[in-house]
């Protein structure tokens, strides 16, 4: 029996991630997410598929895990924040606003 686990924001993740996977030149929101999913699934067990995407991206964007952290550390560090969409927003879906 394998121990692999699916990720509960595996469908979320991966569109992300397929929207990575093809940027020739990616922007400041693409290195935070591409770093924030390396964050998410490094020392998850299993969902092997995204980790070697995650790794795919990154050698087609020819950095490394260290670049890319010190660059988003930069970008976070200038008052980068993302945008505060409905649509990027992961959580119960209850609103709280009535």
């Amino acid at each position: 029996m394998s121990n692999e686990q699916t990720h509960p924001l595996h469908a979320t993740d991966k569109n992300i991630i397929d929207s990575l996977i093809i940027k020739e030149k990616p922007e400041e929101i693409d290195f935070i997410n591409l770093a924030r999913l390396i964050n998410r699934y490094t020392n998850f067990p299993g969902e092997i598929e995204i980790k070697n995407d995650i790794e795919k991206i990154l050698k087609f964007w020819k950095t490394t895990k260290n670049d890319l952290f010190t660059k988003t550390k930069n970008i976070w560090s200038k008052s980068f924040r993302p945008s505060n969409t409905n649509k990027d927003l992961v959580g119960s879906g209850f609103d709280t606003s009535n």
